[in-house]
């Protein structure tokens, strides 16, 4: 049986967001006699319709909903008109009911939101836009650190690159473990990507508007191995505490605390990932003081402990074999029966067990840099 694949595009879409996932199932369905899949892309109205790159795709005008299996919608800049467009919310609500799941990618997720289908649901997209979407839209619950979500039919995924990994979860669906990992091999990709999206720089998101207080962060990132009540965060930027912890959040969208926090996290994450050195040193190291505290603190921002996320680092490097449950992603699947977000382990993201693996200069490059990191790691401890 060939199933019909929408893709929803509109003027300023994100290229990737379109055919990374168009791309992924373009391949499957060359491993498989008959057909496993057919694109479409879809818009309001037929014609080129022209990404934010500029480059233009033709698309379809939008189907009877009924012969769709699988509608994914792009994100990208253009979703702040489209959000307003009733035509476009009304077909994907009709896509909603009538196909067998509807997903979304990036900022696509504002226009799932902005149909009432994520209420009650839990949803991801891209992590600069995680707390935009919370606010917009109250009743969805946003991981900002997963890849993708599936909650029941309805299935989201992180930024731009992250629609391949999405698509290659729905192939696995559809087709089986085996048909998504040749698919993964044929686009060059990891099968299951390790990490989330949390591998960014927390003073780079913080200081995104580039404000007062930029500098403050910088000074605080240096010195994390020491307390850093707002009292003295609040003397360092010449302001009374109170001022200072509202201009603060007024600015960055966090409290100083939280955000002192999560210049711990990137720095400790980095650490747990490359080093070796044992957890508790890292914690004392990075400030969190001990090592229950710091790993509290990994699952409210990760979903996982120290612990995985060094495994899944470890067997995610050049020339490593895992052979662990390939179902598992870093990913959330919720029981749309009991909606409870099982979160799977990032331990079996990557598996290279079924092709060779030569470490090209690039890949040394990247190993030595890593060890680098280590290195460093082992130093500040």
């Amino acid at each position: 049986m060939t199933r019909i694949v929408g893709v929803l595009i509109f003027p300023d879409f994100q290229l990737l967001d379109a055919a990374g996932p168009a791309t992924a199932f373009d391949v499957s369905a060359r491993l498989t006699t008959p057909p496993a899949y057919r694109l479409q892309m879809l818009a309001r109205a037929a014609g080129p319709v022209k990404s934010s790159s500029g480059v233009t795709l033709m698309a379809e005008s939008f189907p009877d909903p009924r012969l769709l299996d699988t509608l994914i919608v792009a994100g990208g800049g253009g979703t702040r008109e489209v959000v307003n467009c009733e035509a476009t919310l009304g077909f994907i609500r009709e896509a909603a009911e009538a196909a067998r799941r509807v997903a979304s990618v990036c900022t696509g997720a504002f226009l799932l939101a902005a149909t009432g289908l994520l209420d009650g649901r839990l949803a991801t997209t891209h992590w600069r836009l995680a707390g935009s979407l919370a606010r917009s839209y109250p009743k969805v619950t946003v991981a900002p650190d997963r890849i993708f979500v599936r909650d029941g039919q309805i299935w989201t995924s992180a930024g731009i690159t992250a629609g391949i990994d999405l698509a290659l979860a729905l192939i696995a669906e559809d087709l089986g473990e085996a048909v998504a990992k040749r698919t993964a091999q044929e686009l060059v990709v990891y099968h299951r990507r390790p990490g989330g999206q949390s591998q960014f720089s927390a003073l780079l998101e913080l200081d995104r508007s580039g404000g007062r207080f930029g500098p403050l962060l910088a000074w605080a990132r240096e010195r994390l191995c020491e307390p850093l009540p707002v009292e003295r965060l609040s003397d360092r930027a010449a302001m009374s505490s109170r001022h200072f912890a509202r201009a603060f959040v007024a600015e960055t969208g966090v409290t100083p605390a939280k955000a002192v926090e999560r210049l711990r996290l990137e720095i400790a994450r980095e650490c747990v990932e490359a080093g070796s050195d044992p957890i508790d040193r890292v914690a004392a190291a990075t400030g969190f003081g001990d090592a229950e505290r710091m790993r509290r603190a990994f699952i409210r921002a990760f979903g996982q402990p120290p612990q995985t996320l060094r495994r899944a680092a470890r067997q995610s490097r050049p020339g490593t074999r895992s052979a662990q449950d390939p179902e598992k992603a870093v990913g959330i699947y919720v029981d749309p029966d009991a909606r409870r977000a099982s979160q799977a382990d990032a331990g079996a993201a990557h598996d290279p067990a079924n092709q060779p693996m030569t470490i090209a200069r690039q890949d040394q490059a990247a190993v030595a840099q890593a060890s680098d990191r280590s290195a460093a790691c082992s130093s500040t401890v």
